[in-house]
């Protein structure tokens, strides 16, 4: 498996659950099927939705929020914050792009996540750990790694931009307005955005949950002609899918001009005025 100063494996977390000035945080999108019945020993509870989400209108949360959160959680601005959830880490990946674009230097994701870690059975615990408040102190966004419409419309036909898709063959074709067997609402119109390639978030995992080769990865985005020189935008229905392809690109690959489109499709399939392709894209 990879090992970077962002990924670490299961067996490296098994090994450091007692060090100082580390948090171990389970980002879950409904914890209690899951969080509520076993998590890893001393790891908090960030709820996907209710904690990482704005509270009234869909966007992100605001910075205020942001370091309310981190405060409550008892992180510093120098806590090293290890990052695992479920649904193959994607909802860890939505929380480690929010921290990246809220400055926070120290964050690691558990490569494979809450599955893989289960299945290995490694320790896991029901008791719900108590966190001293601290003293968070929100950064500036770093704006240069979220893409927002008005960024895109304008960009769109970039010679250097290459905008990935990375939702499901059926969203991308504009034959569903979601990924199968998830509710077909909220979005008035089906299709993609033009001049997007289709590499699903789910081509760079292995079956085990990790995070395939970089050489495996580095030669699918070269196929589709998304290249480190280029600037790169992901984009899913919610911007949490393409929150995985964002962390492979931009912190596995190293490639430095990586934006997430976390508007994604329920912003730009319910936009008055902006282009939308639908069917198989004209060669």
């Amino acid at each position: 498996m990879i090992e970077t100063n962002s990924l670490v494996s299961t067996d490296w977390m098994a090994n450091h659950l007692e060090d100082n000035n580390i948090t171990i945080v389970e980002v879950n999108s409904h914890p209690e099927q899951s969080y509520f019945q076993s998590h890893i020993p001393s790891a908090i509870l960030w709820d996907l939705h209710k904690d990482l989400e704005d509270p009234i209108k869909r966007d992100i949360p605001s910075g205020t929020d942001m370091e309310k959160l981190l405060g409550k959680s008892g992180i510093t601005n120098e806590t090293t914050i290890i990052l695992y959830g479920d649904g193959n880490n994607r909802s860890a990946t939505w929380a480690f792009w929010l921290l990246k674009f809220y400055r926070h230097k120290k964050i690691k994701l558990i490569d494979g996540g809450r599955v893989k870690w289960l299945i290995e059975g490694k320790p896991v615990t029901a008791d719900i750990p108590k966190s001293d408040s601290a003293n968070y102190q929100i950064k500036p966004p770093d704006k240069s790694i979220r893409a927002t419409l008005p960024y895109i419309t304008k960009n769109l036909y970039k010679n250097d931009l290459r905008i990935i898709d990375t939702r499901t063959i059926e969203e991308y074709l504009g034959e569903m307005a979601s990924s199968p067997g998830t509710p077909q609402t909220g979005i008035s119109k089906n299709g993609r955005i033009p001049n997007s390639v289709n590499i699903q978030w789910t081509d760079c995992i292995n079956p085990d949950g990790t995070v395939k080769s970089s050489k495996v990865l580095s030669k699918m985005f070269g196929i589709n002609n998304a290249l480190p020189e280029n600037e790169i935008i992901a984009y899913c229905r919610l911007g949490v899918r393409a929150s995985y392809t964002w962390f492979v690109l931009h912190e596995i690959l190293n490639y430095e001009n990586v934006k997430n489109y976390d508007g994604s499709w329920t912003e730009w399939g319910n936009s008055i005025g902006v282009p939308i392709e639908i069917g198989p894209p004209i060669k």
